[in-house]
């Protein structure tokens, strides 16, 4: 039984407080995706990324800009 991959959007952080602060401030404001290791695909400081849906992605940058969490990179993935 295969799983049809999705298009994602996931946020990378240099460390691993900044990955536990998006997890915390996207729970206030119940913003979509949650925090995984990172993909084989690429490579980021701490090893975790916020994973969401590819439609997200504006409403993930407004938080993170508006509550100031440094993100690493941003990347999209089928998966």
């Amino acid at each position: 039984m295969s799983r049809t991959k999705t298009l994602k959007v996931l946020l990378t952080f240099a460390s691993t407080t900044r990955a536990l602060m998006m997890e915390q401030e996207a729970a206030k404001v119940k913003a979509p995706g949650r925090l995984i290791p990172i993909p084989v695909q690429i490579s980021a400081g701490c090893g975790m990324a916020w994973m969401a849906p590819q439609e997200a992605r504006a409403e993930l940058l407004a938080l993170v800009k508006e509550r100031e969490i440094e993100v690493e990179a941003v990347y999209e993935l089928f998966m």
